[in-house]
């Protein structure tokens, strides 16, 4: 069984601890970030690639720790709105669980009828991981640095960088964002 552990760092906006909440998550998911884009729909594309070239199972679960659910339209490409609902249309039988500890909205409100009836069931979404969920095969992070303080980006990402082997690309890709 596949699993992702998706972070979005702009989850960590409303949250109190950001740095501590975001140890626990990387904590719970006992391995090293190996994706980092700094738009969250980038982070679709590295997983389809993966999939593709047989380096990850196509997922069963994933865990979308984000602010918000990216479910909100139903255009053809995927976007940073949008590629949720992309990425439960790609894999049919993958469940998604929004980790969220107070929702903005809800994807029901966003899909027509039609979409909601087919994708529900595989959507859920809570303060907590579900406790039968396995452990990932892959965290990926977004840095969303245009929805993020810039203070607590830097935090967070050294928070990344302390287990990671990624703490050079991360910084540089920080640093780009910012030009």
């Amino acid at each position: 069984m596949s699993c992702i552990l998706d972070i979005d760092l702009d989850y960590f906006n409303q949250i109190d601890s950001p740095t501590d909440r975001l140890r626990e998550l990387l904590h719970w998911g006992s391995r090293p970030v190996s994706v980092v884009v700094q738009k969250h729909h980038h982070a679709f594309r590295k997983w389809r690639y993966l999939v593709r070239h047989g380096q990850l199972s196509a997922p069963q679960f994933i865990i979308h720790v984000d602010e918000h659910h990216d479910m909100m339209d139903e255009r053809q490409n995927p976007n940073l709105a949008n590629f949720m609902y992309h990425v439960m249309y790609e894999w049919p039988s993958c469940k998604v669980h929004w980790l969220v500890n107070g929702e903005i909205d809800h994807p029901d409100v966003w899909l027509a009828e039609e979409s909601w009836s087919v994708l529900s069931d595989r959507f859920s979404h809570g303060a907590y991981i579900p406790h039968d969920w396995p452990k990932p095969a892959l965290i990926s992070v977004s840095t969303s640095p245009e929805f993020m303080d810039g203070c607590l980006l830097s935090n967070l990402i050294d928070v990344i960088s302390e287990d990671s082997r990624l703490r050079g690309h991360i910084r540089r890709r920080l640093l780009l964002s910012r030009s």
